[in-house]
């Protein structure tokens, strides 16, 4: 069992911690608990529960993550993508139908760690991940309409297009003062960072905005007029186990587990690229399990990785899952002496801070690059965000995953076997010649998104050890969105720690794709050249300036 749990924290005990390691975690881990605060109660609000439940999550899940996780600065607890999950749960099965669903979906979880299932991340497009990924930001910006604009709607419809229906047929109810600390929150959220870096923008925003209605009775709805009195105490509870019954939250349970298992993994593999560092995969799925299920008899809601935590976590400077640890601990103590002024909250605040949310997760940098791409990116990218948007988030995974593979086994087709890929017609095959100093990596096939992980791991690996590598791109017919990113953050690693990159035999469509995408932007633009010939002998050149 070893080769596949092996928590970083009990690693990171093993290799030595030092005291000057823990003053860099703990400094870390009470800023992020800090970002969390608000995070964890707009989530929660938005997702239909009491504000407690998502710091519970914050707590207890953030904690097991950390304590069991793969991944060495990976942050815990509830996340925007959940939203629209924990919503739908709640409407059609009640709370306890989230709780159970929650406990299924740690233990599917589970059993893809136990199957070394952590890989499979790998076999979905970036096209598929951007658009579900920016649905679920747009169907989160929609639900905050209501409580943003104070808008007298009591039961604001599921659809998408009903939900807008009914913004639009009440307006005339809007609710200046909402809408005006609304705004006010979105402002200090995206402005605050000018003036200081070490308070989050979003608890200024709620500390301003429940201040102001405080003092000034703004007539605004507050948390306390929306659930009551909040809880500020852990305990646990036992949920209404009904095993006649257990075979409608399987699909629930899934929908949580595959999402929880994309966004963890996807934030860990971000987290690696910030401080250099490789996570276990499958060890990162079973800790997400054991804390999906452990989570519930507190009372709290699915939990996964949160990217923008994972990044402040990395930013001030924690290094080590104590940092995950400290960030809960943290937490608890604000939830225990600070629990019972969560309740003055407005509502419109929350709003904001969660809009703000929806259009860093919206990434329309990345959904207008695709849109520059190819028709098959592009279906992929449409289809799987329109499908999140009106349909379902996990039938929007599902036809997008079996969607990028007939539309690669047609785009193979497409290729056929009679055109070679490329017009290196000059090509060397002896390299015993070349320089050590010069890497040679060449990627066979296409650039797609099920092959580009493993390429770019080894061209990383041979690049770092070299100082001028020749990537050689001769039998590459097409490179997809996944293998343009994956291709694209491999060149920068290489390009910052100062290797010459050099690609040669690159055909047309691939050599006009990657000008589209801003390659350029990444390596000179003389260093793709058609012959191997010239661009072994621009490395030599290359290599000679070095020397001198």
């Amino acid at each position: 069992m070893n080769t596949f749990f092996r928590p970083k924290f009990f690693t990171v005990l093993k290799e030595g911690y030092t005291s000057k390691r823990f003053s860099s975690d703990l400094l870390a881990g009470i800023v992020v608990g800090i970002v969390a605060l608000p995070l964890a109660i707009a989530f929660a609000v938005a997702s239909g529960v009491s504000p407690e439940k998502g710091l519970i999550t914050a707590v207890v899940a953030g904690f097991i993550i950390s304590l069991l996780g793969g991944s060495r600065v990976q942050i815990g607890g509830p996340t925007g993508a959940f939203i629209i999950i924990v919503y739908g749960i709640l409407a059609e099965y009640g709370f306890n139908g989230l709780l159970i669903s929650t406990i299924l979906a740690g233990i599917f979880l589970i059993i893809f760690g136990l199957l070394k299932l952590g890989a499979l991340l790998k076999y979905f497009p970036h096209p598929l991940i951007v658009g579900f990924t920016s649905g679920i930001a747009l169907v989160i910006f929609s639900t905050q309409i209501r409580d943003a604009l104070g808008l007298n709607i009591e039961n604001v419809p599921a659809g998408f297009i009903a939900k807008w229906t009914a913004y639009f047929n009440h307006l005339g109810t809007t609710n200046f003062y909402a809408a005006g600390l609304a705004l006010m929150s979105i402002l200090l959220v995206v402005f605050s960072k000018k003036l200081t870096k070490r308070v989050p923008g979003s608890l200024i925003a709620i500390v301003v905005g429940t201040v102001l209605v405080q003092i000034f009775n703004i007539p605004v709805l507050t948390i306390e007029s929306f659930f009551g009195d909040i809880p500020s105490t852990i305990h646990m509870s036992w949920p209404q186990f009904d095993f006649s019954q257990m075979g409608s939250y399987i699909q629930p349970a899934l929908t949580i587990a595959l999402l929880g298992a994309i966004e963890s993994l996807l934030s860990a593999v971000v987290a690696d690229g910030m401080i250099g560092g490789r996570h276990r995969s499958n060890t990162e799925l079973i800790a997400q399990g054991v804390a999906n299920i452990v989570t519930p008899f507190f009372g709290g809601i699915p939990a996964t990785g949160a990217l923008a935590r994972t990044a402040t976590n990395v930013k001030n400077g924690g290094r080590t899952p104590v940092a995950g640890l400290v960030h809960a601990v943290t937490l608890l103590l604000i939830m225990l002496f600070f629990g019972r002024w969560v309740k003055l909250i407005p509502m419109a605040s929350l709003a904001g801070i969660l809009m703000v949310v929806a259009y860093n997760m919206s990434e329309w940098r990345s959904f207008r690059s695709i849109l520059k791409g190819s028709f098959f990116d592009i279906t992929v990218l449409l289809t799987t965000f329109f499908l999140t948007v009106l349909v379902d988030l996990t039938v929007a995974i599902e036809i997008g995953v079996v969607l990028s593979a007939l539309l690669f086994m047609k785009r193979m087709a497409d290729m056929g076997n009679s055109i070679p890929a490329v017009v290196d017609t000059d090509i060397i095959e002896d390299y015993s010649e070349m320089p050590l100093e010069i890497g040679i990596y060449e990627i066979s096939g296409p650039l797609f998104f099920a092959s580009a992980k493993q390429y770019c791991e080894v061209l990383k690996s041979i690049g770092l050890k070299s100082e001028i590598i020749i990537i050689r791109m001769r039998h590459v017919p097409f490179i997809d969105s996944t293998g343009l990113q994956n291709l694209k953050e491999t060149l920068r690693i290489l390009t910052n720690s100062d290797i010459k990159v050099i690609l040669s035999g690159v055909n047309k469509n691939v050599n006009s794709y990657l000008q589209k995408a801003g390659i350029y932007a990444v390596i000179d633009s003389n260093s793709i050249f058609e012959t191997f010939e010239q661009a072994a002998n621009e490395a030599k050149n290359q290599l000679k300036k070095r020397e001198h």
